[in-house]
């Protein structure tokens, strides 16, 4: 009983997620309308088009994406591939660009680029694995899936 009142809820949540895409579109940020981020999760553009997220893309709840360097006050565009994951927690600094299909590990805070296909955590981010095969929003894939 308990499943069944919550997918009552499951019309709710998709109306929310599709207000919140529209919100950072209007923020800035350029996005499609199938991605899913956090409505915890903080992507600043500070103009348009500073910060591009691919489809199916899923940015998990605290994460912390920005285009602007703080220090300096140089404005360095953030890109975010297609079927990527990006973890609780995570810091994706200005300037980096992450391809598609990728994870980024919770709590990792990424500094440089993160080639296509790989898996990266840590503090600074580094590669974990390559190669990997991920479906949509960086769900990864078994070997006996197709």
């Amino acid at each position: 009983m308990p499943l069944r009142s919550l997918n009552q809820f499951r019309r709710l949540r998709q109306r929310l997620m599709r207000l919140r895409t529209h919100w950072l579109r209007f923020r800035g940020v350029v996005a499609p309308l199938d991605i899913e981020p956090s409505f915890s999760s903080r992507i600043v553009a500070s103009r348009k088009g500073g910060v591009t997220v691919g489809s199916q893309t899923l940015i998990a709840f605290k994460t912390l994406i920005y285009d602007r360097d703080h220090l300096t006050g140089e404005f360095r565009p953030v890109r975010i591939g297609a079927r990527c994951f990006i973890g609780g927690g995570s810091m994706i600094l200005p300037g980096v660009s992450i391809g598609d299909d990728c994870i980024v590990g919770a709590g990792a805070v990424v500094s440089d680029d993160v080639p296509s296909r790989s898996i990266v955590g840590g503090n600074p981010a580094r590669i974990l694995k390559s190669n990997i095969e991920v479906g949509p929003f960086g769900r990864l894939r078994s070997a006996d899936q197709p």
